[in-house]
């Protein structure tokens, strides 16, 4: 087989991928926190940029008004003047103006059910999210002056602290020292003793006893290297480490399965000690770091808030706080590119206004979806925000990008990192998307987020004496017209921590003989 040389003319079709649209893609998945860093970081590179600063929680129009063409993506930037002479970021007034966001209850004759009157397993320990929000204006009442003098000490400086009193031998506080920063959030010392001895070119025996040492502070606990330990620390300080305490604590396996009998037999002990060792366990921290130096508690931002309207229908609106302002510094442009002389300058001004026009474009183009997406969401779940989750209906990506006439990809970067605002708290948009549970008889699918909730509840509902397997729940499940199997059920009560219904029967009896 000779090989030739010669050349051939093809047509076809492909995607290109300008650095643009994937500009475009990365912004609508990015949260509200990484699209602030991006939106910062283009501000420090491209000097036409300028952030804008309203007190109405708008963003400012520029003086001269839109120009026929501003919505498109092509151009060039040298032939793009005519229609670069205003602000093109969006307000929020003008987002919500092009996209019909007033949805009709399809519960007419229900009302929303508002935050105080919704009930504490509607609200699935989600995070509630008020309305009311400052948005640091100058006019809200400033914090007290010993608020802003007080810093929470860490758990390695209340450990150190506690060295510096403990010892004086230089070669214990370096090894301690060691120890204190092995030591994780939780309090546990997770690096081992013979691996810190190595490093340290040291003997075992004495990382050993400043390890012990190290051990000996507060909180008790600290140091442990695992639960056992732990625990046993604990009771040592409180002089409760017995010889049937100890071996209770050397089978925490048992006390996980809440084999009593094997316990009993363990411990050499009777039913009412077993009890008050019992008890007395819960007392214990098993985590005795989580006290210090703990993260501050992040509020989840909504992008979207959803509110009741005077006749009854949903009103979904962008939040404001969440939009970034920024604009294109039309005349900053048209004073430097007047004094550019060299071409290298020409070109570095040209390339920052089609960046910056882009941007603005990009973040524009973003909020429409995302307000589209949350739009069609809360269309489709309207018997969630009226009655809670029981009224859950299954929902996938699909079937949103279908209505909308989106891809379900783009879908999918919409509803990733971004929550919604709701009279039943803050909730990611990821959670209205459930999977189908089929109904029974051929009745409607349910939700599967909905099934959970039910299951939570038939759980919390039952007695000592009439404690519900899983055979059981799936009998109660159809009975109400939900077909599901009994593995599913099992995955659901796995799911929700809820332990077996032989754990519960003995934890049953456990507290009845209290």
């Amino acid at each position: 087989m000779s090989l030739l040389q010669r050349l051939e003319m093809r047509q076809g079709q492909a995607l290109v991928m300008t650095p643009q649209l994937l500009q475009a893609i990365k912004l609508l998945q990015l949260s509200q926190l990484d699209l602030a860093a991006y939106v910062d970081a283009e501000l420090e590179r491209n000097p036409l940029l300028e952030r804008v600063e309203s007190e109405a929680g708008e963003v400012q129009e520029a003086a001269e008004p839109r120009s026929e063409g501003a919505d498109g993506f092509d151009g060039e930037a040298g032939e793009a003047e005519p229609w670069l002479v205003s602000d093109i970021s969006p307000s929020r007034s003008e987002i919500e103006g092009d996209i019909d966001t007033r949805l009709d209850n399809v519960f007419p004759d229900e009302n929303p059910t508002p935050a105080r009157e919704a009930s504490a397993g509607d609200m699935l320990s989600l995070t509630p999210a008020p309305y009311g929000n400052t948005g640091g204006s100058f006019d809200a009442e400033a914090p007290d002056f010993e608020a802003t003098l007080t810093a929470e000490i860490s758990l390695r400086e209340h450990l150190a602290a506690q060295l510096d009193l403990a010892t004086r031998d230089p070669a214990e506080r370096l090894i301690g020292g060691f120890l204190i920063d092995a030591v994780d959030e939780a309090g546990y010392m997770r690096e081992p003793i013979d691996g810190v001895a190595e490093r340290l070119g040291t003997s075992l025996d004495a990382v050993a006893r400043v390890l012990g040492l190290v051990q000996g502070f507060d909180p008790p606990g600290v140091a442990a290297r695992d639960l056992a330990e732990c625990l046993a620390l604990q009771l040592r300080e409180k002089d409760r480490f017995d010889p049937a305490m100890q071996a209770l604590i050397s089978r925490l396996d048992l006390v996980a399965k809440r084999d009593f009998g094997a316990l009993r037999r363990l411990c050499g002990v009777d039913d009412e000690d077993l009890v008050e060792m019992l008890a007395e366990l819960r007392r214990l921290d098993p985590k005795p770091g989580r006290a210090f130096g703990a993260s501050a508690v992040e509020v989840l931002i909504p992008d979207v808030f959803v509110r009741s309207g005077p006749d009854g229908a949903w009103l979904v609106e962008l939040n404001a706080e969440a939009l970034p302002r920024v604009l294109v510094n039309q005349s900053y442009y048209a004073r430097v590119s007047r004094g550019a002389a060299a071409e290298t300058d020409k070109a570095f001004l040209s390339d920052c206004l089609q960046t910056a026009n882009w941007l603005t474009r990009s973040l524009e183009q973003r909020a429409r979806t995302i307000l589209k997406v949350a739009s069609e969401i809360v269309r489709q779940q309207d018997g969630f925000f009226v009655h809670g989750v029981t009224h859950l209906r299954p929902l996938n990506l699909k079937t949103v990008a279908e209505a909308i006439g989106m891809h379900e990809s783009t879908v999918s970067r919409v509803t990733s990192n971004k929550s919604i605002g709701t009279s039943r708290g803050t909730l990611e948009m990821k959670y209205f998307f459930t999977a189908a549970i089929p109904g029974a008889a051929g009745a409607a699918a349910h939700s599967s987020e909905a099934v959970r909730h039910r299951i939570k509840q038939l759980v919390d509902g039952e007695t000592p004496s009439d404690v519900l397997s899983d055979d059981a729940l799936v009998q109660r499940l159809r009975g109400e017209g939900i077909d599901i199997a009994r593995r599913t059920v099992a995955k659901y009560r796995e799911s929700l921590r809820i332990p077996s219904s032989i754990e519960r029967r003995r934890d049953h009896f456990a507290h009845a003989g209290r």
